[in-house]
């Protein structure tokens, strides 16, 4: 008869009995990261004006944040390796809720920018500690896609959560409770972690901090992330736009060679040479690139074009909450550990491309049912199963002691590909916008005529970026299907394992 028990292998082999309740509260802190990110751009112009923050300074208080969190995500990620993951997330929420709590109380431009920043560098240590917990603590194949499939519908749903509840908030109540419902969610999650979490033994990394390589990571991802950020205000031939991406550039550069050469590397490069791993982020990257800019302007659409209120606006988001849950859960999960994961992540991507093909027909009059409900069936359905086996893949194989940076350089890819995806689309829309409105200003003699030029000239721009994202789906998807080689997960791999992505480590079987 087989078995594994007495062996001492498989003492630190077995699923921690807590795994499923563990998974509720690192979801929900998840949760709370990721909306977040979209919850407080509905209630900017009610903030704007009670704080009288200018029109110049206003994209700080998104800046400040994306600024923090993009610059200082591999650190936070290499603080969860060396301090230890359950540490470090409680850590994260504890002084999340803070920030939260100093920007809902904001009576100044200062404060409010101040806490936004403390809310970003906080966001730095949570979110790598977060997806490292749920790599380490879910190990067998079936049950780490199922967990996989619910954070990554999150991480691809929140957002467009966070609309529909900064409307909701900032329609009935007040601006300020799109900081202060962050702080029961951190609360809850805080006290579950601390209750039912149990990171595995021997999973920490204690070598000495990389200091040169901490200020030359932060440094490089703060002036890529502010270079697109500048880009889209300034343009992207500004001197000082030029120089960021410039200087950039040279300290990436010069991170990765001083990570080649030191003893204990801030992000061991092997984690990044990983064929499968590095397909990971290449393509998710991308990806978050075409959605953000997707968010953008369709909030835009329905509020401006169509006029739609904030809450209404944020309910018409709900069909692509919805195709991302089924397709992280029902689609993604199922197929996880039956087909390997390029042939989920490349036509997951595909169709979320089609999805965007679809609202490249936008018009003044297009009718929500007949086109942008269909579009966003297909947005979620795609994208929800193109993330769970990417969120999973990211961290399979990789060794315990680099889980936290690993799930750090997730979080990185879907940062900076937002910042670019901002920055780069919605250059390219107000460019087609200008260049409609230059071809047909003649011919609105009336303020009639020229405000509808200004709405047809706003959808021309849209639509023109739409195709832009479109693009970059498809190149997304061929991504996935060229890089990631990994086969269909067996049903006895353990994550975090020490071994490469491509190596399947199953559980020791003893014969007696």
């Amino acid at each position: 008869m087989s078995k594994i028990a007495g062996n001492p292998v498989s003492a630190a082999l077995a699923p921690d009995p807590g795994r499923w309740k563990a998974l509720v509260f690192i979801a929900l802190a998840q949760l709370m990261v990721v909306l977040d990110a979209t919850i407080v751009n509905i209630a900017l112009p009610s903030a704007q004006q009670d704080l009288g923050i200018t029109d110049g300074n206003r994209q700080w208080v998104i800046t400040a944040y994306a600024l923090a969190f993009g610059g200082l995500l591999l650190f936070g990620g290499r603080i969860a390796d060396l301090w230890g993951r359950k540490r470090t997330f409680i850590v994260g929420l504890a002084g999340f809720a803070a920030a939260s709590a100093l920007g809902g109380a904001a009576t100044g431009e200062t404060t409010m920018l101040g806490a936004r920043a403390l809310q970003g560098a906080f966001g730095a240590l949570l979110a790598p500690a977060a997806l490292s917990l749920l790599a380490v603590t879910f190990t067998d194949a079936r049950e780490r896609a199922k967990a996989f499939g619910i954070y990554g519908a999150i991480a691809g749903g929140g957002g467009a959560v966070g609309l529909i509840l900064g409307g909701f908030l900032t329609e009935y109540l007040n601006w300020r409770w799109t900081f202060f419902v962050n702080i029961p969610f951190a609360v809850v999650a805080a006290a579950g972690a601390y209750l039912v979490v149990r990171e595995p033994a021997g999973g920490r990394n204690r070598s000495p901090l990389d200091v040169p390589g901490v200020i030359l990571s932060t440094l490089g991802l703060v002036a890529l992330v502010y270079g697109f950020t500048r880009a889209e205000s300034e343009g992207w031939g500004d001197a000082g736009t030029v120089g960021l991406f410039v200087g950039s550039a040279v300290l990436l550069l010069t991170f990765v060679l001083t990570e080649a050469r030191v003893k204990s590397p801030l992000l061991p490069l092997r984690v990044l040479t990983d064929r499968n791993r590095g397909g990971v982020y290449l393509s998710l990257g991308l990806a978050v690139i075409a959605m953000f800019g997707l968010f953008l302007f369709l909030t835009y659409y329905l509020q401006i074009v169509k006029g739609y209120s904030p809450v209404r606006t944020g309910f018409a988001f709900l069909p692509m909450i919805a195709g991302m849950i089924v397709g992280s859960t029902q689609i993604g999960t199922r197929l996880m550990t039956r087909v390997p994961p390029r042939l989920l992540m490349a036509p997951g991507f595909l169709t979320a491309a089609v999805g965007m093909l679809l609202l490249t027909q936008l018009e003044i009059g297009t009718s929500y049912a007949g086109l942008i409900l269909p579009a966003q069936l297909l947005l979620g359905l795609g994208m929800g199963t193109a993330f769970m086996p990417a969120m999973s893949l990211a961290t399979l194989g990789v060794d315990p002691r680099d889980a936290g940076v690993a799930s750090a350089m997730v979080n990185t890819s879907q940062q900076v590909g937002g910042a670019i995806g901002t920055a780069l689309l919605n250059t390219i829309a107000a460019s087609a916008t200008t260049a409609y409105l230059a071809d047909r200003a003649a011919g609105a003699t009336t303020p009639a005529a020229q405000k509808l030029l200004q709405l047809q000239g706003m959808v021309e721009g849209y639509a023109a970026a739409i195709w832009w994202a479109v693009g970059i789906l498809a190149v997304s998807a061929a991504i996935a299907f060229a890089l990631i080689t990994t086969g269909r997960p067996g049903s006895g791999v353990v994550a975090g394992s020490g071994a490469d992505a491509d190596d399947e480590v199953r559980i020791p079987v003893v014969a007696h």
